[in-house]
């Protein structure tokens, strides 16, 4: 059963609204005001909030200001309930992020349908957005139903590269949003003398080259493939197109572009003040973290020296050398390109006692 928050402080309309989503087999949680409906959404599960504009305390801007800044409430659907129907009231409340506005009176079968709505499209957002190239294309068609985005393209082509093969380079245009299915891929920057420093790794189901779409600029990195890898290319016209036509798509994208700066600060911070054997067991670490798929059994990943130094910000041969001083400490298996972890906890204990 979904659990919609209704936020009203005209006990009539409140309690009307209510029943009518009740016999829709909806739960209903009611706040007569901004301040109580913010307490609720944040100590419950909310799947759904509609929310009254003039209410005392804090009115429905307030409401959707504050939870719009939550991580925890941001992504659900917002509905506006007024009796304001200027064209001003409107556009500031789709602004603020409002995915829907139902101005008063309204019949039943007007509120339910677009509930329903948009229940259905948080639903695709959550189930098939993020991993599944299938969800891309049905939230593509979706945002392509305007008029006048009919002629974009409806299908994300698929491209196998080789390994070692780049799949974009700096201080390209970009055309695509890309969505890794198989294989791996290292982001990396290059220094004028032709060093590296790697910094980042996708792994299937991850979304990378979003950056320079977002700022509208040329690549800053660029992006090789470490095996052999299958990549979805998304025309970056439809990745516009479903930007600005589901808010919640937006607000991902934006906290991964945040969570991408905090990353490569933190980077930054552990390669100017960390040493070299903390760095290496750091990354070691943070690769199990990513691409482990059975917890039973040790962790091993062919990597070459070179990318491996590239990710630490080492030269290869004080990545070499530190490898050999873990061997001996039975940290890790080195046995050609591949890197066994012998035991994490153990590995992780060391850097925690030593460093």
């Amino acid at each position: 059963m979904k659990t919609i928050l209704l936020i009203e402080d005209n006990n009539e309309v409140r309690e009307n609204t209510a029943e009518i989503l009740e016999l829709a087999n909806y739960k209903v949680l009611q706040a007569e005001n901004g301040k109580i409906g913010v307490e609720i959404a944040n100590s419950n599960h909310i799947d759904l909030i509609i929310c009254d504009i003039m209410m005392p305390f804090l009115d429905g801007y307030g409401v959707i200001h504050l939870l719009s800044n939550n991580p925890k409430t941001t992504s659900i659907p917002f509905i506006f309930l007024t009796a304001k129907s200027e064209r001003g009231d409107f556009r500031k409340g789709m602004e603020m992020g409002a995915d829907d506005y139902i101005t008063k009176p309204f019949d039943d079968v007007e509120l339910l349908k677009a509930v329903e709505s948009r229940l259905k499209k948080a639903e695709i957002l959550k189930n098939e957005y993020s991993r599944d190239i299938k969800g891309i294309n049905t939230l593509l068609e979706e945002a392509k139903s305007n008029d006048e985005l009919k002629n974009l393209s409806s299908t994300a082509k698929v491209k196998h590269y080789k390994k070692k093969e780049l799949i974009y380079t700096e201080g390209n245009n970009p055309n695509y949003l890309y969505l890794l299915q198989k294989g791996k891929v290292k982001i990396f920057r290059s220094h004028e003398y032709g060093k590296e420093l790697i910094i980042d790794l996708q792994k299937e189901g991850d979304f990378f080259g979003y950056t320079a779409l977002l700022d509208e600029t040329s690549y800053h990195e660029s992006a090789e493939a470490l095996d052999d890898s299958s990549v979805a290319l998304i025309p970056k016209e439809d990745f516009y197109a479903l930007l600005n036509s589901n808010l919640s798509i937006m607000k991902k994208f934006v906290r991964l572009l945040s969570n991408e700066v905090q990353e490569k600060e933190e980077q930054l911070l552990k390669m100017a003040y960390s040493s070299v054997k903390k760095r290496v067991a750091e990354t070691l670490l943070k690769l199990q973290k990513s691409y482990q798929h059975n917890n039973n059994t040790p962790f091993s990943i062919s990597i070459s020296r070179e990318d491996l130094a590239n990710m630490v910000g080492t030269a290869t041969e004080s990545l070499i050398r530190t490898l050999s001083d873990f061997k001996q400490e039975n940290l890790v298996e080195v046995k050609g390109s591949t890197i066994s972890i012998m035991d994490s906890k153990k590995l992780d204990d060391y850097l925690k006692k030593n460093y």
